[in-house]
């Protein structure tokens, strides 16, 4: 996780690339509107907070019409963490945020999953769980003191699985993702059976009696649902709990193979090898680190 802010006044706007990453803000005081290509303009107000999949590039603003200044060229001229936007004192804007950083082993399948953008609206009634989080993370920043730096990695991680948990997300039938689908009946079933049964020999006609419909039925739902379909979302998890194990280093090869549905060492290792770019034995000598280390 790293953090930032914006002190804007007046007439501003500021754009962000697109990055595959994920950024969140709230807004501590005033109001602005966030602008992405396609739909419309969402006004973020005092209170509020948002989650962004940087998938397309976006827009913060007083104003969709201002030409927004590049938010890259202002961090490479300035070394304050903070972006200082607009001019005067007339309706000032202060916006606490920064990204969320993800170990690299999963990242893909960590950020892939997530809705392109949360909303939590200060006047939601569930924002005051989110709202003591955050308080405590200001806390432990502005009086640090032995393990704060954990203490404030933790406080943001539990942010992140509240904003999953939002009512307004499980019932969005307009998102895609992990989330969506354990919302939805369908695929909430298939998506628990192979978490379950990580090693079962999982097709697309078994998880759709499983879940009492057609095969064709299934594998649509289930795409448009997920964002990906059964099958390549099941290798997706097993190449994801194989890395974990490989990083831990307490099983073999072999064993991790078995324990994930693979019958051999070698057809493990020729699936890993064209998931990931390189052998688990290749993976394991890999340094752990953080996405844009």
């Amino acid at each position: 996780m790293l953090t930032a802010g914006i002190h804007a006044t007046g007439k501003w706007g500021v754009s962000f690339p697109q990055r595959e990453d994920v950024l969140f803000c709230w807004i501590e005081l005033g109001e602005c509107q966030l602008v992405r290509a396609q739909g419309e303009p969402l006004h973020l107000r005092q209170g509020d907070f948002v989650l962004i999949r940087t998938t397309a590039s976006f827009t913060l603003t007083s104003d969709p019409s201002i030409e927004p200044e590049d938010s890259t060229r202002i961090v490479a001229e300035t070394s304050d963490p903070v972006l200082r936007l607009g001019e005067g004192a007339r309706d000032p804007v202060i916006l606490r945020g920064g990204r969320f950083v993800f170990d690299t082993s999963n990242e893909q399948l960590l950020t892939g999953l997530l809705p392109p953008i949360i909303h939590v609206r200060g006047d939601d009634s569930s924002s005051w769980r989110i709202h003591t989080l955050l308080k405590l993370n200001q806390t432990e920043a502005a009086q640090p003191g032995h393990g704060s730096e954990f203490v404030a990695i933790r406080l943001l991680e539990v942010i992140l699985v509240e904003l999953l948990r939002q009512r307004s997300i499980r019932e969005d039938t307009q998102q895609a993702g992990l989330i969506a689908g354990l919302a939805d009946p369908i695929t909430a079933r298939a998506l628990l059976a192979m978490h379950e049964k990580v090693a079962h020999d999982w097709t697309v006609a078994s998880l759709a009696r499983l879940c009492g419909v057609s095969r064709s039925t299934f594998a649509a739902h289930f795409r448009d649902v997920i964002g990906i379909g059964p099958i390549e979302y099941l290798l997706r998890w097993r190449m994801a709990l194989a890395k974990d194990e490989l990083r831990r280093g307490k099983r073999s090869i072999g064993e991790i193979a078995l324990a994930i549905g693979f019958q051999s060492s070698s057809a493990f290792s020729t699936a890993f090898t064209k998931a990931e770019g390189v052998s688990p034995r290749a993976f394991m000598q890999i340094p752990v680190t953080s996405s844009n280390d």
